[in-house]
């Protein structure tokens, strides 16, 4: 009998990427207006794309094609990290969210990047 994966639910990498999602929507809830379609509409998509992508990617039949998808998570966060640096630079953000959100951030690239490695480890 095949051992059955893990709920996407209950990962650590999912639910630390789903608050970095809902700490980013509260960020950039008091952003000048003009920025809606601009900044705000691109912070909000690549917050949502990390824990999505995750989702997807244990979704997928094989750890080759999961992979791909927490490749593409990770790259929303780097995303993410320089539009974070661009709203502290227009200052829409103070230091302390601008930190306060790197520091989740980077926990969340630590995780993703252990549970690339371990997928990675499957496709050997």
């Amino acid at each position: 009998m095949e051992k059955e994966k893990k709920a996407y639910v209950d990962l650590e990498v999912w639910k630390e990427a789903r608050a970095l999602a809902n700490d980013i929507y509260k960020a950039t809830k008091d952003f000048p207006k003009e920025e809606i379609f601009g900044l705000v509409g691109q912070m909000r998509r690549c917050a949502v794309s990390i824990p999505s992508n995750i989702a997807e990617g244990c979704g997928r039949n094989y750890p080759k094609d999961s992979v791909q998808f927490f490749f593409i998570a990770r790259g929303s966060i780097y995303e993410l990290e320089t539009q974070l640096y661009i709203s502290f630079d227009q200052e829409y953000i103070d230091e302390i969210t601008l930190k306060s959100n790197l520091q989740k951030l980077e926990t969340t690239r630590k995780l993703l990047n252990g549970f690339i490695k371990y997928y990675q480890q499957l496709i050997k």
